[in-house]
């Protein structure tokens, strides 16, 4: 019998999609994952945290950049929704929440290669790398694909 997690609120989070000025996108493998799939820099809003703020605060956290060597181009007018796969629900967080509801941001980054620090004391990242944005639903983990191609549709015109 599969438990029913659709009672479950989704956890609020800011996703970052970090643009070089090549046009291409920072990705992460996670630490806690032996699988070759990578993401956005993203991460959990705290209470009373301004979402903005949590974008920029996740952003130095998970690749060590700085506030002063981005700009922000564009965001999500509205919260995108993922669902955890069913394995997933119940484990992640603490079983508190179904998934996530994001808002995304486009920045630019305007620092060198050499700003970007993934051995953070908040590391989640054990590799990093530069994507074309056509790359980026082929290197994503199945259950956050389209979740990827909306932000990708979202922020398409400034790609």
């Amino acid at each position: 019998m599969t438990d029913d997690f659709t009672h479950l609120p989704y956890r609020p989070c800011a996703g970052i999609m970090l643009r070089n000025p090549q046009g291409n996108i920072f990705v992460g493998q996670r630490l806690d994952s032996s699988s070759e799939a990578w993401q956005m820099p993203q991460g959990g809003v705290d209470d009373g945290e301004d979402v903005e703020a949590a974008a920029i605060r996740e952003l130095n956290e998970e690749a060590g950049v700085e506030a002063r060597l981005v700009s922000i181009i564009a965001r999500t007018s509205q919260e995108l929704l993922y669902d955890l796969p069913p394995e997933l629900m119940g484990r992640m967080w603490g079983g508190r929440y179904r998934g996530q509801r994001q808002h995304w941001f486009l920045m630019d980054f305007l620092g060198q290669d050499s700003d970007i620090d993934i051995h953070t004391a908040h590391q989640e990242f054990r590799a990093w790398r530069w994507a074309r944005p056509d790359e980026l639903i082929d290197l994503i983990v199945p259950f956050k694909k389209e979740l990827y191609a909306n932000v990708l549709h979202t922020f398409a015109s400034h790609l």
